[in-house]
């Protein structure tokens, strides 16, 4: 019975020591989660700054209070190393590496090769490891468990536990949180699945158990599949709108009312996150693998691909109602974020925007007040300091982000024209020709 364990002792009187891998948008949130709950947490991860920043108890995620990690780091209940030698010293240990695409659109598990090979050394019975990287279903049992096994004569589910748990974490969201937000756990054997359960028991407020490390991989991608879907369908609706010369936020909001059989998604310029643009191409990826299209997953992703090149020629059209050219014109970007109100560029649809414009002859600046710099994606650009004298002298202003900072009535009223990729004018200007929405 393993809960006569040791470790199943340590779990539930929450004296194991945790390991958290990888402390970012995922691991640091989830590393005070723990250490509230009473764990004592070591966070690993290879960037020096984060080390330093977490145990001065500064926290560099917007999610994450620094007062908190401060109490946390004085308490003695968290501290960061870049060293993977103390997983030896680990009960329990959560893998929350990054999980990129490719350029060539496959999954890249590069960074859960580079953690299983650090961290296999280390590994030891009566220790429980999760990983919550999303990933392709097989990738926990075909692919970390016999990295973690190759050079020590453990059993899985008797004396070591490995087991799969979804992160689901959405960047900016104070109703749910990785506390409470149910957690999801899969294990390789029925008592791997008690154990991390019994890991997560410990700090959330809702585990849900499934029976397979599969079936937990391929829940986060059904998640995210649906919302990729819905979201594909609905940009494709507001195309379909324009060509009638139809509302399409009316349409959505008289649609919305109906009580039963309908879920409110909205279009925009495309995906944007780490999430929703990515993790169902992991699925469409694998079953290409086993001969077979996943055809939903592929038009949808062709759609919200293709909306960053639809709102350049909805701004072309903004400028063409002012007999102006897009090369040579001045345009400014609102919002460069991938959601409103976090500093989160992963994927953002503003960076293809911006690229695509460039790339027309247009000259464009941005104004993100969570982003005051951009060094990345092949872009080298700052955030302007006087927003509305920007909004003024621009020959378009496009609204990319609607970051509840904006004050949309000043912003409509001094812009020369603007073209509306969110509806965040809404009523404001309903029916002036100088607002081109999508």
């Amino acid at each position: 019975m393993i809960e006569n364990s040791s470790l199943y002792k340590k779990l539930t009187d929450r004296t194991a020591q945790v390991a958290i891998l990888g402390l970012g948008y995922v691991g640091l949130p989830l590393a005070t989660v723990m250490a509230e709950a009473g764990y004592n947490v070591i966070g690993i991860d290879p960037d020096q700054s984060k080390v330093d920043a977490l145990n001065q108890g500064i926290s560099y995620i917007d999610d994450v209070e620094t007062t908190l990690v401060d109490q946390l780091v004085k308490a003695g209940k968290i501290r960061a190393t870049m060293d993977f030698a103390v997983v030896k010293e680990a009960d329990a240990v959560s893998i929350c590496v990054p999980t990129p695409l490719r350029k060539t659109r496959d999954p890249d598990l590069s960074y859960i090769i580079s953690v299983a090979d650090s961290i296999a050394p280390y590994i030891h019975a009566d220790m429980v490891v999760v990983l919550e990287s999303t990933t392709y279903p097989g990738t926990t049992r075909e692919l970390l468990l016999p990295k973690l096994l190759e050079s020590v004569d453990l059993q899985v589910g008797e004396d070591f536990f490995l087991a799969f748990s979804p992160e689901r974490v959405d960047p900016g969201r104070e109703d749910w949180t990785t506390k409470n937000t149910p957690k999801v756990v899969g294990g390789i054997t029925q008592h791997c699945t008690k154990m991390a359960s019994k890991f997560y028991q410990g700090a959330m407020d809702t585990v849900v158990p499934v029976s397979t490390t599969e079936i937990a991989e391929m829940t986060k991608l059904l998640e995210n599949t649906f919302r990729m879907v819905n979201i594909g369908l609905v940009n494709e609706i507001a195309i379909m709108c324009d060509r009638m010369g139809i509302n399409v936020w009316d349409v959505i909001d008289a649609a919305a009312t109906k009580p039963f059989g309908f879920m409110k998604f909205t279009p925009g310029p495309g995906l944007g996150g780490h999430c929703i643009p990515i993790d169902p191409l992991f699925l469409s990826w694998k079953l290409r693998s086993l001969n077979y299209t996943a055809r939903f997953i592929d038009l949808a992703s062709e759609i919200n691909t293709g909306m960053p090149r639809y709102v350049l020629g909805k701004v072309q059209e903004a400028l063409n109602d002012q007999g102006k050219a897009l090369r040579g014109s001045r345009v400014l970007v609102l919002g460069v974020a991938y959601k409103p109100d976090i500093d989160d560029l992963r994927e953002s649809p503003a960076l293809d925007v911006i690229g695509l414009l460039q790339q027309g002859g247009v000259v464009v600046k941005y104004h993100d007040p969570f982003i005051p710099k951009i060094d990345d994606y092949d872009l080298d650009m700052s955030c302007v300091d006087n927003l509305m004298q920007e909004v003024k002298d621009a020959d378009c202003v496009v609204i990319i982000t609607n970051h509840s900072q904006y004050d949309f009535q000043e912003i409509y009223q001094s812009a020369q024209s603007i073209m509306d990729a969110r509806n965040a004018l809404g009523k404001i200007a309903a029916g002036d020709p100088k607002v081109v929405g999508l």
